[in-house]
């Protein structure tokens, strides 16, 4: 009894171990969302679990309406750096809040604090052992009246990518990748990517609807592809362990 009861122990200890952690920090483009069954609003990464296997978990600590600065103010960060252990991963992806001037709990120069704040990301998971990949953010459908997508984000996906090159950090840039995704779809269908609808179309709004930030189910599910197919490419040996457990 007592050797069952110890092969027990063992076999569930051993599948444990072989799980890897991938925490996810960022904004609303990447937070889970209320009411998933009735809420046509996602994240990107509340749809990323489906493509892995069981053995990456995906923990998506991402939140609404936060910026580097709240994030590290409100002890977001502290909460997932206390738990971080060799082996994990950090996906990083702000910007879109960073950029809101008219707040000052949320706004950081894009050159100054939001370059050091992913610069404290950065070395803080290498700290734990944790590997960090750092994203620029998704661009917004912002198409002007030519049908050109004009970009919205400024300096702060240039920082990411600087950071990114400068530290050696695994980087994949969804602006880019986004913005061919937002233009394949053209003005009017690439509202099907975000939220769009009339008073009544969905029961969750009682008003009109025209958000082209956050995403719908299929834009997030559209992202999250992105997002795997680009991890696909990279060339970097702590990533085999992601990439193995893509499915």
């Amino acid at each position: 009894m007592k050797k069952y009861i110890l092969l027990t122990f063992l076999i569930t200890s051993l599948s444990f171990a072989q799980k890897t952690t991938v925490y996810c920090i960022g904004d609303s483009t990447m937070a889970n969302k209320k009411d998933p069954d009735k809420n046509p609003e996602h994240g990107w990464a509340q749809v990323l679990q489906s493509f892995f296997k069981d053995e990456i978990v995906i923990v998506n600590k991402a939140v609404n309406g936060r910026s580097t600065k709240s994030f590290i103010a409100e002890k977001r960060w502290d909460s997932i750096y206390n738990k971080l252990k060799k082996g994990d991963y950090v996906l990083i992806e702000f910007g879109h809040n960073d950029e809101k001037i008219e707040d000052p709990s949320r706004y950081t120069n894009p050159h100054t604090a939001y370059r050091y704040n992913l610069i404290r990301f950065v070395k803080e998971s290498r700290e734990k052992g944790a590997i960090p990949i750092l994203l620029t953010s998704i661009a917004r459908r912002n198409f002007n009246d030519k049908g050109v997508l004009v970009p919205t984000h400024g300096e702060y996906p240039l920082e990411t990518r600087l950071v990114a090159q400068e530290y050696k950090v695994p980087f994949i840039d969804l602006e880019y990748h986004t913005e061919s995704l937002e233009q394949s779809y053209g003005p009017e269908k690439s509202k099907l990517l975000h939220l769009h609808f009339k008073a009544g179309e969905n029961a969750y709004y009682d008003k009109d609807k025209a958000d082209d930030t956050h995403l719908s189910l299929k834009g997030a599910t559209e992202i999250a592809q992105i997002f795997i197919t680009q991890l696909k490419k990279l060339e970097d040996s702590y990533l085999e362990k992601l990439k193995k457990g893509i499915r």
